[in-house]
């Protein structure tokens, strides 16, 4: 009996991992791929074409209101489906009601406010909201940190595959070096324990694993922020120990910004806003930042320079004299 052609979503999935693309927008692509399929009756997309993407689109935007961000990666996950799992290509550009890009500035701490909610924090979230604030990293750039990309003798961290797979060279804060350096002793120690126990293994991205196959069982490749248990990986059922939850920082940030009573809706990304635009006050030139961030456009980073503690663009109010 001849073997049966994988079904659509695992030709999607396997898609995916052939260009190493991560899990999450793996998932993200999935669950997309899903809704558009259940939109039309579950009819096959090979049936389909720019018709039926464009009433799923309209539908997003008028129906279930998604922002713009939300659609654009519902678009780039049916032209991945079109493009490099059905190899069809679509008749015509798509002509879809589009979710506006919402112009809203970012939510920004004064200095004061900024020590008031990390000295709420407990460890490793302490010291991974310094790095977020003293470095400018995102979220998931921190808990991923590995300890070869912190460089105390440079004073920098690499940040690896960052927002669009690029990497970028920042600041390593001088306030976080002694908290940081017992944080890796904490971790070392850990993966010192996994080793003894016949584990000690770490996921390495793009198949760096087959290229230096005892890599993934190496202190400098282990994550800096680890998990407290090991965890199977959803790919191979491989038993490694992974980096923290990201869930926890963020309810740890949450709940610290309640404890400082700061009137403002604080999450983790506050704090590289926060960065931004102290730096900006500082006097550092906007070129610099958007490096240390890792801005593809400058256009993106000149966000920060109109949320300055000046007010009204500058303009002294009449008010005061």
């Amino acid at each position: 009996m001849p073997a049966e052609p994988p079904k659509l979503l695992d030709q999607v999935r396997r898609a995916l991992r052939v260009k190493h693309y991560a899990i999450r927008t793996e998932e993200a692509y999935i669950q997309w791929i899903k809704r558009y399929i259940l939109f039309h009756d579950k009819r096959h997309p090979s049936e389909m074409n720019i018709p039926e993407i464009e009433a799923f689109f309209t539908h997003l935007a008028v129906h279930d209101q998604v922002t713009a961000s939300t659609q654009n990666q519902a678009l780039a996950a049916l032209l991945f489906l079109y493009r490099q799992v059905l190899h069809q290509e679509l008749e015509r550009p798509i002509d879809a009601v589009r979710a506006k890009a919402p112009q809203r500035l970012p939510t920004v701490l004064s200095r004061a406010e900024v020590q008031a909610v990390l000295a709420q924090l407990q460890e490793p979230y302490q010291v991974m909201a310094h790095l977020m604030y003293g470095a400018g990293l995102r979220l998931m750039e921190c808990v991923r940190l590995r300890v070869k990309d912190v460089d105390f003798a440079q004073r920098q961290i690499t940040v690896r595959s960052g927002k669009g797979n690029r990497d970028r060279v920042t600041l390593l804060p001088d306030r976080v070096k002694e908290p940081l350096q017992r944080q890796l002793r904490i971790a070392q120690a850990l993966h010192h324990n996994d080793l003894e126990q016949g584990y000690g293994r770490v996921y390495l991205p793009n198949a760096l694993a087959r290229k230096y196959p005892n890599a993934e069982y190496d202190w400098i490749w282990q994550y800096v922020f680890p998990a407290e248990r090991r965890s199977s990986d959803p790919r191979t059922g491989i038993v490694r120990r992974h980096h923290v939850d990201e869930s926890g920082l963020q309810k740890a940030m949450k709940r610290a910004a309640q404890l400082a009573s700061v009137p403002k809706h604080v999450t983790c990304h506050t704090l590289r806003h926060s960065f931004a635009t102290h730096l900006l006050e500082d006097g550092y030139d906007i070129r610099t930042i958007q490096e240390l961030l890792g801005h593809s456009d400058v256009k993106t980073t000149m966000i920060y320079t109109h949320v300055l503690n000046r007010g009204g663009r500058g303009v002294r109010s009449p008010l005061d004299g």
